[in-house]
């Protein structure tokens, strides 16, 4: 059984991307704390997208792949604070 774990990881890079598009951005017109939410809105867009163009995405329903994709675009903002945390650490 597949699991599609490339197409996640896939949503997961295009939305970290876009969280750290939205640090360039001065924090008047995007807050830091709003780049989480922007991170899972384009994890779920990309989720829908998946499901109709990629052939192994574990999703086959809406809520589903829409739920992989929040679930990935929000790993994205996670994999972004253990960089944070470890640099503060050494």
């Amino acid at each position: 059984m597949e699991l599609g774990i490339a197409s996640v990881a896939a949503i997961t890079v295009i939305a970290y991307l876009a969280g750290m598009a939205c640090r360039i951005v001065s924090d008047d017109i995007i807050p830091n704390k709003a780049i989480p939410v922007i991170c899972g809105i384009v994890g779920a867009i990309f989720g829908i997208v998946g499901m109709y163009v990629m052939p192994d995405f574990p999703a086959h329903d809406f809520i589903n792949a829409m739920a992989i994709g929040i679930v990935s675009g929000l790993a994205a903002t996670g994999i972004d604070q253990i960089n944070k945390q470890r640099k503060k650490l050494n």
